[in-house]
Protein backbone atom coordinates (compact mmCIF):
# COMPACT_ATOMS: atom_id res chain seq x y z
CA UNK A 1 0.00 0.00 0.00
CA UNK A 2 1.36 3.75 -0.93
CA UNK A 3 1.92 6.24 1.64
CA UNK A 4 -1.17 9.23 1.07
CA UNK A 5 0.42 11.94 -1.27
CA UNK A 6 -2.08 14.44 0.52
CA UNK A 7 -0.43 13.38 4.11
CA UNK A 8 1.64 15.73 6.16
CA UNK A 9 4.80 14.76 6.38
CA UNK A 10 5.23 15.87 9.97
CA UNK A 11 2.66 13.73 12.58
CA UNK A 12 1.73 16.01 14.79
CA UNK A 13 2.55 14.18 18.36
CA UNK A 14 0.06 12.33 20.26
CA UNK A 15 -1.84 14.39 23.38
CA UNK A 16 -2.40 12.06 26.31
CA UNK A 17 -6.16 12.74 27.90
CA UNK A 18 -4.36 13.89 30.99
CA UNK A 19 -2.56 16.67 29.05
CA UNK A 20 -5.93 17.57 27.82
CA UNK A 21 -7.93 17.76 30.85
CA UNK A 22 -4.88 19.47 32.90
CA UNK A 23 -5.27 21.98 30.29
CA UNK A 24 -9.36 21.91 29.82
CA UNK A 25 -9.55 22.28 33.40
CA UNK A 26 -7.20 25.10 34.07
CA UNK A 27 -8.90 27.39 31.01
CA UNK A 28 -12.48 26.32 33.22
CA UNK A 29 -11.16 27.35 36.04
CA UNK A 30 -9.76 30.74 34.89
CA UNK A 31 -13.42 31.31 33.34
CA UNK A 32 -14.81 31.24 36.94
CA UNK A 33 -15.77 27.77 36.41
CA UNK A 34 -19.01 27.74 34.40
CA UNK A 35 -21.75 25.19 34.25
CA UNK A 36 -22.54 23.24 31.05
CA UNK A 37 -19.08 24.23 29.19
CA UNK A 38 -17.11 21.07 29.43
CA UNK A 39 -16.88 19.99 25.44
CA UNK A 40 -15.60 23.61 24.55
CA UNK A 41 -13.41 23.72 27.67
CA UNK A 42 -12.10 20.30 26.23
CA UNK A 43 -11.97 21.33 22.63
CA UNK A 44 -10.04 24.82 23.82
CA UNK A 45 -7.13 22.75 25.86
CA UNK A 46 -6.65 20.42 22.98
CA UNK A 47 -6.49 23.44 20.32
CA UNK A 48 -3.73 25.20 22.75
CA UNK A 49 -1.51 21.95 23.33
CA UNK A 50 -1.70 21.57 19.48
CA UNK A 51 -0.99 25.07 18.44
CA UNK A 52 2.27 24.52 21.45
CA UNK A 53 3.39 21.71 19.95
CA UNK A 54 3.35 22.91 16.31
CA UNK A 55 5.42 26.12 17.76
CA UNK A 56 7.91 23.98 18.87
CA UNK A 57 8.15 22.04 15.73
CA UNK A 58 8.58 25.22 13.76
CA UNK A 59 11.44 26.30 16.06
Amino acid sequence: MSPDPNADDRAEPVLSIEEIRERAYDLWDRNHRPDGYELEFWLMGERELRAEQRAKLDH
